[in-house]
């Protein structure tokens, strides 16, 4: 049988028999990369069962509503019946406290591969599982800056092992720039940006996009496919007047903005998504309409 790495290209003849039952993963005598395995029946390797749409939620500036769009938007699609899995990769593990959850293991134990990658995640709705961040999280920044080289494709090597497992991968992300925000854009391959509908936050979307074109330089399929302008406040004058400049700006990448809201903010304290918190609220409206804009079906929810 052959198999081909899918970094490398290399190609390697192994005897089917002398795999050991359930095995998930392959890694790379070549190259060293650790990619996701799956076999048919017929036992020709295939890298995924179905194609995964992996979305990074992210911007440098905190504040703007990250952990509540990734949220939020992963909830939407696993109610639209899509096969879901959320990953927090922010050190303050929000996304679970927001889900009402508090796994025992999560992404730090799937990167040093403590349990198997089934262990690691965690089922919070129906159709919807989560990869953990956290405090732990810390400890994985040191690991990958004590690399030599191929640090930023730490996310990468270990997270291929749920592409095809999955519709949708959503990644949450935390502020700032650092090594953990740069291995989730050398993983994922569109990008959601929140943007609260204030002049320190464009500022920051300035900034982010010059970063993230310093990334595009080696993964020119990195794509920022959406900017989702936050807070929007009717009764205030320049927030309309923001939201006006970033659609000239930016054009078709911009999505329906989402309106301020205080159901929003109280959803996380009791654990619960906006659709079960107060479905019939603006907040739930607007992530709807984000949720049929991902997916391209303006049918959804209707």
């Amino acid at each position: 049988m052959i198999i081909t790495c899918p970094r490398c290209k290399k190609q390697c003849n192994i005897d089917e028999k002398r795999i050991p039952p359930n095995v998930r993963k392959a890694r790379c005598k070549s190259c060293g990369y650790l990619f996701a395995l799956n076999l048919s029946a017929g036992g020709e390797e295939s890298l995924s069962r179905k194609s995964t749409r992996i979305i990074g939620v992210a911007l440098s500036k905190g504040g703007v509503g990250k952990t509540t769009t990734a949220v939020n938007l992963s909830a939407g699609l696993a109610l639209a019946g899509h096969k879901v899995l959320l990953i927090d990769t922010d050190t303050q593990g929000q996304a679970s406290y927001s889900l009402g959850v508090k796994p025992k293991a999560g992404l730090v134990e799937l990167i040093t591969e403590e349990l198997k990658p089934e262990e690691t995640v965690c089922k919070v709705r129906e159709r919807l599982w989560l990869l953990a961040g956290g405090k732990s999280l810390a400890g994985v920044k040191r690991l990958i800056d004590r690399k030599d080289f191929g640090g930023e494709l730490t996310f990468k090597e270990s997270l291929g092992v749920f592409d095809g497992e999955y519709d949708f991968i959503v990644l949450d992300t935390s502020p700032g720039w650092d090594a953990l925000t740069v291995g989730v854009l050398f993983y994922v391959k569109e990008v959601l940006t929140p943007i609260s509908l204030e002049v320190m936050a464009l500022q920051g979307l300035v900034e982010f996009m010059k970063s993230l074109a310093s990334i595009r330089k080696y993964r020119e399929e990195l794509e920022l496919k959406y900017i989702l302008p936050t807070f929007l406040d009717g009764r205030v004058k320049q927030s309309q007047k923001m939201l006006e400049e970033l659609s000239k700006l930016y054009g078709q990448q911009i999505c329906s903005p989402v309106r301020y809201n205080v159901r929003i903010a109280e959803a996380p304290a009791y654990g619960k998504t906006i659709y079960e918190y107060a479905p019939g609220s603006p907040g739930a409206h607007d992530y709807r309409e984000l949720v049929r804009r991902v997916t391209n079906n303006p049918n959804l929810f209707r």
